[in-house]
């Protein structure tokens, strides 16, 4: 299997991760400081959204530098939740375009990263059933 196998392949998925997640941030960031938000003009339907991207999304990368399945988690369920519940629910349509996706990414990697640590991690046990 994958075991022992790739140990620098699973070190340049997890710093990618953290690095991309660092650059999305720094972009949202941006994004945000550079136009003027209103907050008292803000529906509560785009509270919705915002809760789950950027807030949610960002949030799960902060937990991944500390534990990359759970924060890998709540970044890949807010993106989710953020076009289901927003997108479907809220404004009658799931696209929402693939720019949400690509800023969500790094998510994907700590999940990817925490899997794959998993399974190179030696010897037999409970611990090496648990995700990190």
């Amino acid at each position: 299997m994958f075991r022992n196998n790739n140990v620098k392949a699973v070190q340049a998925i997890h710093w990618s991760a953290r690095i991309l997640s660092i650059v999305s941030t720094s972009v949202v960031l941006l994004i945000f400081i550079g136009s003027p938000l209103e907050i008292s003009t803000i529906a509560a339907r785009e509270w919705v959204g915002l809760s789950l991207f950027p807030i949610g999304v960002v949030f799960g990368f902060a937990v991944a530098w500390w534990k990359e399945w759970l924060g890998g988690s709540i970044t890949t369920f807010s993106l989710l939740g953020f076009y289901l519940i927003y997108g479907l629910l809220l404004n009658g349509r799931i696209n929402q375009g693939w720019a949400f996706i690509v800023f969500a990414f790094p998510g994907l990697l700590f999940l990817l990263s925490s899997m794959l640590s998993r399974l190179n991690r030696p010897g037999p046990g409970y611990a090496d059933c648990a995700f990190r």
